[in-house]
């Protein structure tokens, strides 16, 4: 029998899947083939419909709400609802019927409600360095509960403080330290673990009495006690008074932080038991349970809805911000030297945990998965870890989660299961029951010592025997102590030099019963298992090439096929040319495929002759579009020019060359540019390829440098040459003038040594009475 299977007996194969497999019975039709095993009823819906099992009984998951109480609509101002009235979230309640591998999807909504109440608890570290800090905090209940109001109308306040633990060498434990610890003038309390100071009240008065009549304490470390302080907060509830609405921690301190294993330093091996232990409202196991753990603390916050903000000196921000990452719902705010902002931080931080929402859910049972996909605030959609949350939520504000719950198989015991949904830090959870569908309808109707099962040797029920104890085979024929019996092996074997049950399967009574393959679709069948219906020929890598069914290692082909491995189909559609003939008259249509006559022609109808004229010029235009992106088609090219392979190569000689297993045509065109390009088209095995060359072979221009050169050199030239030209007629024309000269100055008929017509420039004068004697007077 399959796993879980149970099917009712019908007078026609009857189905019923569920779990990991489907079922199946047969009375009136014989459903199961000779040495299938029972287990073979099981199997996927479309197989068993192709096998001629007409009655399925198909069992499928469902859901039912059982509480589905509507989310808030509350105003601020509005009549005052106790807590345990206000609705977050919806629906609070659901049961689930799970089949295996189905998955069941929930839809959760949650909106903030607005005016909810809240109950916070101040937690400070009266360690000698909070000296001044004490102080702001003995005015915090009035002042909080002021601002608080803005925010809801029904808000309490508590105030714990805590030390460090009262050993060694936390503490100085002489007399007089335990006295005062604190040296000096100071007077301070005598150290403790943790203190309730003050209950969760309403009372903002009482806060700033109580919390004014509080004296500072010290210690000798560092790092302090507050881990001890916040388990405690966190499972004393009674003590604190914790109501079941938004609950806010405020852990303000310092110092860093002690924790697991550090207890050992003073003698403290016991882990943390979790528990409260508050007597008159003092921790008094700090001496004897060491401090806890991260993850405990965080398992306890969770449980007991806390959210926690550590308000914190500068100093220590980076600590508290890595323990921040590990505290789902927590915060981190800076404090004050002397804690004088402790309000406004108080107020930043639950805005900050507020307007985000997770969803946590409990242990989930084995074999059960859970995914989340939230719809948060302005359509932002989430997957994954993230469709946990959302964030940036205001109050009113309404966020939808997508939940699938998928069982993988049935519990071992099957029993119902239930786990808790709920958004972390808020007290409201969603309660689902599971019920898981492991057997069918019809074992119910099973008919006990029935004839069916060889005289009353067991129950009949879902169309098959379920054996009594000591009986086996399919009608529960044989007694377990004579299955393995010589006689009764020999059934088994198709003759004396045979495996048994052709080792495929087991002799059980005298009857082979085959084994069950890995893959449903797989089975051995037969008298002796000596056929399958996996081992037939294949095709294209399909079993009776996709066109058959495998029957005892034959492939029976459908209509329109044959062959051993059904690959031949006898349909003449696909060769079919565009002209209506068969493989265009130039070939025979074999197996649905052209065998081609004619050399010169190719193509799956014959019809491509890749050597015809005319090839070159049909193809231009895509070889030039795809491979240099000109041509008249270079804005259609991908639409009309995919219809072939492009390899380019770098030059000529890497073209192929004609061979004899496919024609090739070799091709040369010109573009607009006079620029001729190279290439080849061939159809190999309907592949149509076409090798080009991917440099354009262009004319050389001309070249600019040697022409201007040239020009200038040749006027340069032809002026020197006139130059020359001139020069030289100059100096024929001077010497026919000189010659004319001498030849005029040989005739001339005036005497050479003086110009007849020179007029000397001197004139002489002569003084009359130069040379006469002087008369005296």
């Amino acid at each position: 029998m399959c796993k879980h299977a149970k099917i009712v007996p019908l007078t026609s194969c009857v189905l019923h899947i569920f779990s990991d497999c489907m079922v199946f019975n047969f009375i009136a039709c014989e459903f199961l083939k000779q040495g299938e095993p029972t287990s073979a009823r099981c199997d996927e819906l479309e197989s068993l419909r192709k096998r001629g099992c007409d009655k399925i009984e198909n069992p499928h998951g469902s859901q039912r709400i059982l509480k589905n109480k509507a989310v808030t609509n509350r105003k601020k101002g509005a009549e005052k609802l106790r807590p345990e009235d206000i609705t977050q979230i919806q629906p609070q309640k659901l049961s689930l019927n799970l089949r295996a591998g189905e998955p069941q999807n929930i839809i959760l909504r949650f909106k903030r409600a607005e005016d909810y109440p809240i109950d916070l608890y101040y937690l400070m570290d009266l360690s000698y360095s909070m000296k001044d800090d004490l102080e702001n905090v003995k005015n915090l209940g009035t002042s909080l509960m002021k601002e608080m109001s803005k925010i809801t109308s029904d808000f309490r306040i508590g105030f714990g403080s805590f030390v460090e633990k009262t050993v060694m060498p936390y503490i100085s434990t002489t007399p007089a330290k335990l006295l005062n610890p604190c040296t000096g003038d100071q007077n301070c309390t005598s150290p403790f673990s943790y203190k309730n100071v003050l209950k969760l009240t309403s009372n903002g008065q009482q806060f700033n009495s109580l919390v004014g009549q509080q004296q500072i304490s010290g210690n000798l470390d560092s790092p302090e006690g507050g881990f001890d302080a916040i388990m405690q907060v966190a499972v004393c509830g009674d003590h604190i008074g914790w109501r079941n609405v938004t609950r806010l921690l405020v852990f303000s301190t310092d110092a860093g932080f002690h924790f697991a294993g550090d207890g050992k330093l003073g003698g403290i091996v016991l882990p943390n038991d979790g528990k409260c232990h508050l007597e008159n409202n003092v921790y008094t196991m700090s001496h004897y349970y060491d401090y806890p753990s991260i993850a405990h603390l965080v398992q306890k916050l969770s449980e007991n809805n806390i959210q926690t903000i550590f308000a914190v000196t500068e100093e220590f921000q980076p600590v508290y911000k890595e323990l921040q990452n590990l505290i789902p719902k927590s915060a981190v705010g800076t404090l004050s030297a002397n804690s004088s902002n402790v309000i406004n931080l108080i107020v930043d931080a639950y805005n900050s945990l507020s307007s985000e929402v997770i969803l946590e859910n409990s242990k989930l049972p084995e074999g059960v998965t859970i995914t989340y996909q939230s719809r948060c605030k302005n359509g932002v959609v989430n997957e994954g870890e993230n469709g946990r949350k959302c964030s940036n939520i205001s109050i009113g504000d309404e966020v939808s989660f997508n939940i699938n719950i998928t069982a993988q198989g049935c519990p071992k015991q099957g029993k119902p299961e239930s786990i808790k949904i709920k958004p972390l830090g808020f007290t409201e959870e969603v309660e689902i029951l599971l019920n898981f569908i492991c057997e069918c309808e019809c074992h119910k109707h099973g008919i006990k010592n029935s004839d069916m099962c060889h005289n009353g040797n067991g129950t009949f029920e879902c169309g098959a025997c379920r054996c009594n104890k000591g009986r086996v085979g399919r009608q529960c024929e044989c007694r377990k102590d004579e299955v393995s019996t010589e006689d009764l092996d020999k059934n088994c074997r198709k003759d004396n030099g045979t495996d048994i049950c052709s080792n495929n399967g087991e002799c059980v009574c005298g009857t082979c019963e085959c084994k069950k393959r890995d893959n449903p679709e797989e089975r051995y069948s037969g008298k002796f298992c000596e056929c399958d219906n996996f081992n037939c020929d294949r095709s294209n890598n399909k079993l009776c090439g996709g066109h058959g069914r495998c029957e005892c290692r034959v492939c029976i082909c459908d209509a329109n096929y044959t062959g051993s491995a059904c690959d031949c189909s006898l349909d003449t559609s696909t060769c079919l040319a565009s002209n209506k003939q068969i493989c265009n008259g130039r070939g025979n249509c074999e197996c649905g495929t052209c065998r081609c006559t004619d050399p010169k022609f190719q193509g799956p109808t014959c019809e491509i002759c890749p050597t015809c004229p005319g090839v070159c010029t049909e193809h231009k235009s895509c070889v030039q579009c795809r491979a240099f992106g000109t041509g008249e088609k270079k804005d259609t090219c991908e639409r009309d020019c995919s219809y072939f392979n492009l390899i380019k190569v770098k030059d000529r000689d890497k073209l192929p060359q004609p061979v004899q297993a496919f024609p090739l045509m070799h091709c040369k065109e010109r573009d607009a540019n006079d620029c001729w390009f190279y290439y080849t088209y061939a159809v190999n095995n309907t592949e149509k390829e076409v090798h080009v060359v991917d440099a354009l072979e262009c004319p050389a221009g001309p070249d600019i440098i040697p022409i201007v050169a040239g020009v200038v050199t040749g006027i340069v030239l032809i002026g020197l040459a006139l130059l020359l030209i001139w020069k030289l007629l100059m100096i024929i024309h001077d010497r026919r003038e000189f010659a004319k000269f001498e030849k005029e100055k040989m005739n001339a008929k005036w005497d050479t040594t003086e110009n007849p017509i020179y007029k000397s420039p001197i004139n002489k004068f002569k003084n009359p009475n130069y040379g006469r004697k002087a008369v005296a007077l």
